[in-house]
Order: C-alpha cells, then structure tokens, then sequence
C-alpha cells in the first residue's frame, strides 16, 4: 500500500534491509514491529517525538482503550487516509499516544464516527423491536421461527412511509385546521351562519309590532342611474370596519379602485365619472366629521350635484332642483349597544381624540360656544378618567346615537331653550326611530353576519368575503361595576331606548327576509316539480300512441279515442299552465303574453301549451 507524500516526508526515506539479511519470509507481524523499531531509532520522525511522550496537555493516564478497539472507519478525510497505515507501523504500546494525539488533533471525526455507530446501533435496536412487536401481532399468520430478511426490510420500509406521511400531513394540515380530521364534519350538518353570533337564542319575543312594509326593505338599486347610497357614520358603532367593506369587498361591475396608502376609493358607477356611494372611504367628510342626519340631507344633495355657478340662468337653476328632487338618497347606518360604545368613546378620548373638526351645523350655522360649551380646556382631553367624563353635563358622548339619527331643527338645533328636556328628549326619540324605520338600511354591530344578509337582500349587492364577527374589544377590557354600569345607562337612556327598538326591528326584518326566502325556495320546488310531471305524462302519451297506432289510416275507431285522450293531456297542460302563471308576477305575465300573442287562440294545439309552460319555467329559472 503506497503511502501519501505527507506521510512519507514524515518517516523519512524508506528502510533498506541490511546486507547479507535474508529475504522477507518471516511472519508479517514481526516484520512490521523491526520495521516500526527501525523507525522509532531514527532522530527527528514521528515516532520518535511519540516516543518521547505525548505533547503539553496531553494526560499519560488517559484511557485510550476503547478508541483502540473500535476500527478506523472515521478515517475517510485526507488526513485519516495518511495516519491509518501510520498506527499499523508504530507498536502496540505506543498507539494510546498516538490517539491521544488524535483526540486533540480530530476530535470532529471521531464525534461523526461515534454518532454514525450510535445511529446504527439505534436502528438495530429499532429493528428487533419492531420485529418483536410483529411477531406478536402477526405470529399466528407467520411461519415457524424468525422473520427474514425480506420482511425486517418490507417492515422498515412501511414504518419509514408511515413517519413520512405524518410528518407531511402536519406540514399540509398544521393543528386542527384541515377538515379532513374533523370527524364530526361528516356526521353533524353545518350550522346556521347567522344565528346566536351574541350567544343569545336564535327565536326571540317581538316587542313592537311593524307592518309588512316596515319589514319588507327591497331597494331596487340603480348603480348605473342616479341612485346614491349615504352611509351615516356614527363614532365607535364599527362604522370604519362596515364601509372598508362597501368599497373593498362587493362585487360590482366597476370595482371602487383603491390604492395603496390612500384611504378613500375611487367608486364610480359603470361608464360614469359619478359616485354612487357617499361615505369616509369614497368621497371623504365632504360634510364634516362624522356628519349627523341633520348635516347629511341638507349637504349631500349639493355636495353631489357641485357647486352651482351663480353665472347659471333660472332656467337651468330650476332644472337642477327637480333633478335633485327626482335623486333617490339611500341612507344607511350602524348601531352599537350603547354602554359598549360609550366606554369605546371613552378610551378613544383618552387617546387623544377631540373630533374638532365636526361642523355640528343645523338651521345652516354651527351652534355657539354658549350653546355648546367645551369639557376641557387644554388641546385634547388625553387621560381623562371615567369619572370626569361622565361627570360632564356637556358632553356629546351622551345619547349620541340619538342626537345623530334626529331631526335637530324640530327642538331648535342645540338651544336648549326653546322646549322643556322632557319634551326635547320625547321629539328626539321619536324623531330617531322615525328616521330609523324609514332608512333604507341599518346594521347592528352585535349582529355582523346579519347585517351582511340584510344588506345584500335589500340592495341586491353581494360581498366577496363574509363578516366577522369580533366578541373582544376595547370596550369588552375595561371592567366596570354594576353601580357604574347602570349610571351609563342613565346617562345614555335615549340611545338604550333607540338600540332596544333598532334591535327589535332588525331581528324582525330578518326573519321575516329568511321566511320569504324559504317560501321562494319551496314554490320553485314545486314549480319544478309540476314540470317533470308535465314532461313525463307528454313522454308517456306520445310512447303509447306509436306503439299502438303504427298506421293510424287503417283504424278510425283507435283514432277517436287518442282523440279524447289527446284533450285529456290538453287539458291538464293548461291547469299546469294556469298554475304556473297564477305564481308569476303580472309584469311577467305581460312578458309572456307579448311573447305568445297566439297562445289564447290555440287550445287546441298540445305543444303550444307545453312550450309555454316549459318557456315559464325556464324565465323563472
């Protein structure tokens, strides 16, 4: 075995026998000690500085033993191929120096090697315990004596494919997200969306009673005409969240266009350079901040239509106002429990938040500061504590929902002179439920998968993604006493009246919408079904009268009475006829009778009929 060229260089040139020495026939071992001995008694090799003793730090009494008895196999480096012929030369004596050396010098390759034997002794192990446990599973079914060869490998393979298959399910379906694993998916229906999400009872008693229009809010929305709905955000009633989903999440037409690190949208309706949204995230406060009922329908129409020049004739200015007249204002909002939103108020105004730049304007001017005095006197109110903002009789926090839904110019806008506070609050409340009942939209914050059910039943407009429902908040921290809770409600005894008869609607509304909804889906059933059975009694005459009529010249007799049966099958095609048109609304009976003007004169004729049932059922389709 040739030796690399540093080893070489370390022993020196090679050995020479000595003259007249007989030839190498003695025993390979007593060869290689005279050849390690010779080596030794040269000055300068390696062997003899091993000789001489180990290096500085080297231990004498350290125990070697073990790393003698396990082969060389960690040698597979440059340096393990030179030193392995080199310790087959030196005795057995001084080898526990040398690997002494070699624990200093490689110390990483005899961790490999020690790991390496640590693993396969693992695996062997593995190995006859997996064999083990087989042989008691499998014992009957198996041979007599031990598996082979083939099964320890067939064995190891599919305990190898069963780790690989858990460990790739976890990476694929981490935790209990994948559906898969969920049992009880198969086994137990899917549950209402809609229902309890305030973790109260899905059936409640009604407490006021609404009429059928009242609860029957169907828009129909022109979003390419003149149609504009106008979203009244009240303050920590959820408001932000609700119309990021207006202009970010319904499938339109034309899309609102947002851009990235803009908050408002550009909503334009399909083929126009209007809007057909007024809100924060569309046009902006165009009327101030956090505009109020009383704010919203005095400005609105002229924030919609522009600034008129006073350069326009009367005769145009006229034509204007009918327009704005005939332009069908859709006002929505959302309503918050009113304990839950004042304690939200509360933190935001402890953050900072003045709302300064709210206009209050009614009557066309903004109120005095006598009329409505300010709660603290720095640039913000930051820090305030609860008690001193509900100490403040000024404070708009109060019955704010109230105050934003009313018409303010039937009390005299903020002069609290003109009326006594009794029948100043009797006139608001009632002005907020009237104004309330009659918008064509208003959402609860309690409730947000069906305030997206209503909103897409009453302007026909669908959301990409559903609502989510958010049970912790701001409001939800902060930890209050009883004592403390019924003085909010005090304080906010309009707003507590308003949410219990905005509540009391919004529950009716909905079922009411998911009765009609239901009603539709078992009449289209129906329909459905009276047109299979149409169909089948057509199929079932026609079958009967070529098999028994093949040449209907030669038996007159066979053809009186497939004359009969024939008006029979008429006749029931016009009760299913008559049926189907008395379901359809009569602007779609106008339609059909447009379509078919010669269906009244040809009773006689057997396909006209079911064409025109099976035309009604495809336009109810």
């Amino acid at each position: 075995m040739a030796l690399p060229a540093c080893a070489a260089r370390a022993l020196g040139p090679p050995l020479q026998p000595e003259r007249g020495a007989p030839a190498r026939t003695t025993c390979p071992r007593r060869h290689s000690r005279v050849e390690a001995e010779l080596a030794a008694s040269r000055p300068g090799s390696v062997a003899a500085s091993v000789r001489a003793g180990p290096p500085r730090g080297v231990s004498r009494g350290f125990n070697s033993q073990p790393l003698l008895d396990e082969p060389l196999k960690a040698a597979s480096s440059l340096v393990g191929a030179a030193r392995a012929p080199l310790f087959a030369l030196l005795l057995r004596g001084r080898r526990r120096r040398m690997h002494d050396l070699r624990r200093r010098w490689d110390l990483g390759s005899l961790c490999r090697a020690l790991l390496t034997r640590g693993l396969a002794a693992l695996g062997h192990s593995l190995k006859h315990v997996l064999g083990a446990i087989f042989s008691k599973i499998f014992g009957p079914l198996a041979s007599v004596g031990n598996m082979d060869e083939k099964s320890n490998k067939l064995l190891l393979a599919l305990v190898m494919l069963f780790l690989f298959a858990v460990i790739v399910l976890q990476y694929v379906c981490p935790g209990t997200e994948c559906q898969l694993l969920r049992l009880q998916a198969f086994s137990s229906p899917l549950p209402d969306p809609y229902r309890s999400e305030d973790e109260s009872s899905a059936r409640f008693v009604p407490r006021y009673n609404f009429s059928r229009g009242d609860l029957l809010r169907k828009v129909d929305f022109d979003i390419k005409g003149d149609d504009l709905i106008v979203f009244l955000h009240i303050q920590k009633t959820g408001g932000t969240t609700f119309g990021r989903h207006l202009v970010r999440n319904i499938q339109l037409e034309q899309p609102c266009e947002c851009r990235v690190g803009q908050k408002k949208c550009t909503c334009h309706r399909p083929g126009k350079r209007e809007t057909w949204l007024f809100s924060r995230f569309s046009t902006g406060w165009s009327c101030g901040l956090h505009a109020d009922w009383t704010e919203l329908t005095s400005c609105v129409p002229a924030v919609v239509d522009g600034k008129r020049d006073a350069r326009l004739r009367p005769s145009r200015w006229r034509i204007f106002q009918i327009l704005d007249a005939a332009r069908n204002f859709h006002y929505i909002t959302i309503l918050r429990d009113p304990v839950s939103r004042y304690l939200s108020e509360w933190r935001h105004v402890q953050r900072g938040a003045t709302w300064k730049a709210s206009l209050h304007v009614c009557d066309g001017r903004p109120p005095t500061s006598e009329e409505l005095p300010s709660c603290y006197t720095g640039d913000d109110w930051s820090g305030c504590p609860l008690k001193e903002f509900m100490d403040c009789p000024y404070n708009l926090a109060n019955n704010r929902q109230v105050r934003m839904l009313s018409d303010l110019t039937l009390v005299g806008c903020y002069n609290l002179s003109v009326m006594p506070e009794k029948q100043r609050n009797k006139v608001l409340l009632e002005s907020a439920k009237s104004n309330l009942k009659h918008m064509a939209f208003f959402g609860l914050t309690e409730f947000q998968r069906k305030t997206q059910y209503l909103f897409e039943k009453t302007f026909n407009m669908n959301f990409i993604s559903p609502f989510t429902q958010y049970n912790t908040t701001r409001a939800s921290s902060v930890e209050i006493s009883e004592e403390l809770q019924k003085r909010i409600e005090g304080l906010n005894f309009l707003d507590m009246e308003l949410y219990s008869y905005a509540k009391d609607l919004f529950l009716q509304r909905y079922q009411f919408m998911r009765q009609k909804e239901h009603q539709e889906a078992r009449r289209k059933r129906q329909e459905q079904r009276k047109f299979l059975k149409g169909r089948f009694l057509q199929t079932h005459y026609q079958t009967q009268s070529q098999s028994q009529n093949p040449n209907p010249s030669q038996n007159p007799n066979l053809n009186a009475s497939q004359s009969g049966t024939q008006s029979l099958f008429q006749n029931l095609i016009q009760n299913l006829t008559q049926s189907s048109g008395q379901n359809l609304s009569p602007k779609e009976n106008q339609e059909s009778q447009k379509q078919n003007p010669g269906q009244e004169q040809s009773d006689g004729n057997t396909s006209n009929g079911t064409h025109d049932y099976i035309g009604s059922v495809e336009k109810w389709r």
